[in-house]
């Protein structure tokens, strides 16, 4: 039994100290300090570190859509050029045909001319025209342009934008839910000068999304329309002289030439004789007076 007292006086002295922990923590949760107010400069920075874990995110998700990371196939966004000389019969005729064809496949003419060619003393006309045609129908609309003559040249071209078309697009959406963030930032706001900044902060956001949503525009509208421009012109008579009008135009224009040259050397040669005339006579005119 007297053994047995020590045993028990170690074991209430170890549920005390148990006890005593116990409400050392209890105590210290309890009087852990509370944010009962709204704190304007913490609710931007929150904001902003959520901003920056969005953005991260649809990059990767981006990347991973694209195929990138996934392997997946994805649509390719290219812009496509063609451009095509023809020897027609008829140049007007021929430039007024592929502004209605592009017509006819929901497309528009971009710039057209016709112009006259000279070809010594032949007359011949030659033109150009440029076409935006939907995407698909690009070749289908190339190969009626190229049945209206005789094909001298011809190039296609393609640029793949599909990189920045993607960057552009995921830049733009993240923006955009930036800038409703801050709008709700805007209504917290209690301050003038948070006003103000919250304010500054929207307009650099919003120039930045008018900049890429133009950016957007111009890359969706090269991609849906290829270009393809046009020249044409008309074939060259050949006209068989034997030799004969070809040499009797070089003798008149040596003619010509000869008499042009003779001018040339009067006029510069008539003041010196004139001079030496002048002279001459005065000294012939003295010599005598002094003979006499």
């Amino acid at each position: 039994m007297k053994r047995t007292y020590p045993l028990l006086f170690i074991f209430l002295l170890t549920c005390v100290i148990a006890a005593g922990c116990l409400s050392t923590d209890s105590n210290t949760q309890s009087y852990a300090p509370q944010e009962d107010s709204f704190s304007f400069g913490n609710k931007m920075a929150e904001m902003a570190a959520d901003e920056a874990w969005d953005v991260s995110n649809d990059m990767l998700f981006d990347v991973a859509d694209s195929g990138e990371a996934t392997g997946s196939s994805i649509t390719r966004k290219v812009i496509t050029t063609s451009d095509v000389s023809l020897e027609v019969k008829n140049a007007s005729e021929a430039v007024d045909s592929i502004g209605t064809i592009a017509s006819e496949y929901d497309g528009y003419v971009s710039s057209s001319s016709v112009y006259d060619t000279y070809y010594g003393d032949s007359e011949s006309m030659s033109g150009y025209i440029s076409i935006r045609v939907p995407a698909a129908e690009h070749d289908t609309v190339l190969d009626r342009v190229e049945a209206l003559g005789k094909v001298t040249s011809k190039s296609t071209s393609g640029v793949d934008v599909t990189e920045e078309y993607i960057d552009v697009e995921a830049r733009l959406s993240n923006l955009e839910k930036q800038e409703l963030r801050l709008q709700e930032i805007l209504d917290m706001a209690t301050t003038v000068e948070e006003v103000l900044d919250v304010e500054k902060e929207l307009g650099r956001v919003r120039g930045e999304i008018e900049s890429l949503t133009g950016r957007l525009n111009y890359l969706k509208d090269r991609v849906e329309f290829s270009t393809i421009t046009v020249s044409v012109t008309e074939p060259r008579n050949i006209t068989h002289s034997w030799g004969l009008r070809d040499a009797l135009s070089d003798s008149v224009r040596g003619f010509i030439a000869s008499v042009n040259g003779i001018i040339v050397f009067i006029g510069f040669a008539l003041p010196i004789v004139i001079f030496v005339t002048i002279v001459g006579s005065v000294v012939i005119f003295v010599k005598r007076r002094v003979w006499r």
